[in-house]
């Protein structure tokens, strides 16, 4: 996950609120419902020591979401009475939450807005394509294609001999599934979408995907039911959970192997607070692997005004020079710190058992792949 969109939450001095709330559901009660999860939201930041600015803030933001249809949800990051940030959500939280502490609580994003594949999806067939592009805040058209219009089914009308209706017949299809495949490698090339698929029957499908440039074969899936089907959402929804998973399971067999010592007996990741706390002060995290599960992902560290000025204990900031400091939870500090640096972070979560092993690794559920050993 790329986390540049967090770059305004480490601008300002915290403390922070930090808000997850659900929008899944719709019914006539829901304006309602929401109208008392928002005072129930802004009295637990109030209870936690929010001054009564932000919680109104954050009571108002909430308000406005009353008659909201987003399909998930959203995060609401807020100080000094203003809403800093507040990012739709790609997938419902685990009901409503709300968090005051020095730092933006912004662990839970890595599974809540992180790896949300970008799909297109192309509905084919003889004549052309319809293209949509799908991701979990919703879909919108992204363009059509029309092949030529030639006959492309024989006809009781035919006044040509079989064999030349037939050649016609192949070769206008050659055409437009030629079309289809530029305009849809076209298509990905703007949209960046991670996953091209593929709807309609088994050949036409086929013909397409033979004609794709070679670059854009892994990421073609070709849906077993067509348009219209109502199993057809529920294949979309599988190949964008197996491309979270994959996603996962490359970055964790990445860190496994970058664990074991090189040749010069150093390794290229770590993990464990005390070694990442290390990493993230010299700036060498390259990538932050994160398991949310693990012990140490709410462990507790020190930070300082600084996002490279953390460390295990509080004694240990004097050393360095901090004079002022502040107890965080070490997934958000590191977060922070991989901000401030460019390195973006991934939720390992998805993974599947037999990848994650040795006691479901990272260790504590915080690791890192670091930029030089």
């Amino acid at each position: 996950m790329d986390l540049a969109f967090l770059h305004p939450l480490y601008e300002h001095p915290g403390p922070w609120a930090s808000v997850y709330v659900d929008t899944s559901r719709h019914t006539e009660d829901t304006p309602h419902e929401r109208h008392l999860a928002a005072l129930a939201l802004s009295g637990e930041l109030s209870r936690q020591g929010a001054d009564e600015e932000t919680c109104r803030a954050v009571q108002e933001a909430l308000e406005e979401l009353r008659h909201s249809s987003e399909p998930h949800g959203r995060a609401l990051f807020a100080r000094a009475g203003e809403v800093v940030l507040d990012p739709p959500l790609a997938r419902a939280p685990d009901g409503d939450s709300a968090y005051w502490a020095p730092l933006p609580h912004t662990a839970p994003l890595l599974e809540l807005a992180g790896e949300d594949p970008v799909c297109i999806v192309a509905y084919i067939d003889r004549k052309g394509a319809d293209f949509e592009l799908r991701s979990a805040l919703g879909r919108r058209d992204a363009g059509t294609v029309a092949g030529r219009q030639y006959p492309v089914h024989r006809t009781s009308s035919a006044d040509w001999s079989e064999r030349h209706f037939q050649l016609r017949v192949e070769n206008t299809w050659e055409h437009n599934a030629a079309e289809i495949a530029d305009a849809l490698a076209v298509c990905q090339e703007e949209t960046r979408a991670d996953l091209l698929i593929l709807v309609g029957e088994q050949r036409e499908r086929r013909s397409v995907h033979e004609r794709l440039p070679k670059r854009l074969h892994e990421l073609v899936v070709e849906a077993s039911h067509g348009t219209g089907s109502r199993l057809l959402n529920e294949d979309v929804e599988r190949a964008r959970a197996e491309h979270v998973r994959q996603r996962a399971e490359r970055e964790l067999e990445r860190f496994l192997a970058a664990r074991e010592p090189g040749d010069d007996g150093r390794a290229a990741a770590v993990e464990g607070v005390p070694a990442l706390v290390e990493a993230a002060r010299e700036h060498r995290i390259d990538e932050l692997l994160i398991r949310p599960d693990g012990p140490d992902a709410h462990r507790e560290v020190w930070i300082g005004e600084d996002p490279d000025q953390l460390a295990v204990r509080r004694t240990d900031l004097k050393i360095l020079g901090e004079q002022h400091s502040w107890p965080a939870r070490a997934d958000d500090a590191l977060i922070r710190s991989a901000v401030a640096t460019g390195a973006p972070a991934i939720s390992v979560t998805a993974a599947a058992p037999e990848t994650r092993t040795e006691q479901e690794a990272p260790v504590g559920g915080l690791g890192a792949l670091l930029r030089w050993t």
